[in-house]
């Protein structure tokens, strides 16, 4: 295993301190917590997020004006625990109260609802969105029911602009609750990730090989096979995405998702062909997006992820401004 840091026990605090350093015009830490939230105090409902670290930069990095007030980092691949997330809670707690945005993994849903129930306790309004836009199977390891990956972060904008202007806690939950189901995501992994604290792979691929469907945490997908040119990956996860949907969309954003070892080169390449295949299905695309938004540590592949924006004003919310790290 190689990897750039000091000790493997002490990752995550230190990456959370070399980001804060990194960033002071922007965000902070609360006190000694794993809970960075953005500088800027705003009358609004506050929005949390947050899940394992490893998946960089999600979630801290969606911090700021426009997105979210506040994110929760736990161990690697491990959620954080209630009273962290109850911390967030406070921290974005302006007096309209908080939303909480959760990825579909049971420790994350567990620990989000506890910290909702304390909070609760405490007087301070809180509703929470649970998101699974991962169709490429159900009831993976981590989780019951479909997993909560990439899609997450263009629920992050979207809820992050309507709550910057001015929408209320009830509004933000009946527009996520709107708003998930028209996002779908599959991924693709070249190589697993390496966990820095067991030194190895967690699953084995040969060099030859890719598997479809595999999760965030390295979850096991729907099939191996032989490694594929990019124009068959992308007819491969284009037509899962648009065969889920009830009706085909007839316009879409499509996000185009590194996994952390996939060079921006190739994730350029996957995107020309997606685009191409959707002009060919009569499917417009009206919002583009490349990079790593939510990633797994080193691994090697990426995800598609597509909204339906067909008769929606939700283009708008994601090509308004933020003032965030990674956006």
């Amino acid at each position: 295993m190689k990897k750039i840091m000091n000790e493997a026990s002490n990752i995550v605090e230190e990456m959370l301190s070399g980001l804060i350093k990194s960033y002071p015009d922007r965000v902070h830490r609360v006190g000694n917590s794993r809970v960075v939230a953005k500088n800027e105090k705003v009358e609004q409902v506050g929005l949390v997020s947050g899940g394992g670290s490893g998946h960089e930069p999600a979630h801290a990095g969606f911090i700021g004006n426009g997105m979210l007030s506040a994110a929760v980092l736990g161990d690697v691949f491990t959620s954080p625990t209630p009273d962290q997330v109850q911390t967030a809670i406070k921290e974005a707690d302006q007096g309209k109260g908080v939303l909480l945005i959760v990825k579909n993994y049971t420790g994350d849903v567990l620990n989000f609802d506890m910290a909702k129930e304390m909070a609760t306790m405490e007087e301070i309004e809180v509703e929470s969105v649970i998101v699974d836009d991962d169709i490429a199977v159900e009831n993976s390891t981590y989780t019951a029911g479909k997993r909560g990956v990439a899609g997450t972060v263009l629920v992050h904008k979207i809820l992050g602009n309507a709550a910057r202007n001015g929408a209320s806690l009830k509004e933000l939950k009946a527009l996520g609750d709107q708003l998930v189901p028209t996002i779908k995501t599959i991924g693709v992994a070249l190589r697993a990730a390496t966990v820095p604290e067991v030194g190895k792979p967690g699953f084995e691929l040969a060099e030859d090989e890719i598997e479809y469907g595999v999760g965030i945490h390295g979850e096991p997908g729907y099939r191996r096979e032989k490694l594929q040119s990019s124009k068959v990956l992308a007819k491969e996860l284009v037509s899962k995405i648009l065969a889920d949907y009830q009706e085909k969309p007839k316009e879409v954003g499509v996000l185009v998702n590194g996994m952390g070892g996939t060079p921006l080169m190739e994730l350029f390449v996957f995107m020309n062909d997606v685009q191409q295949l959707l002009e060919q299905a009569a499917v417009k695309v009206t919002f583009h997006k490349v990079g790593n938004f939510m990633t797994s540590l080193d691994m090697q592949g990426l995800s598609l992820t597509m909204i339906d924006l067909t008769d929606t004003n939700w283009q708008e919310a994601l090509e308004s401004e933020v003032q965030t790290i990674s956006w």
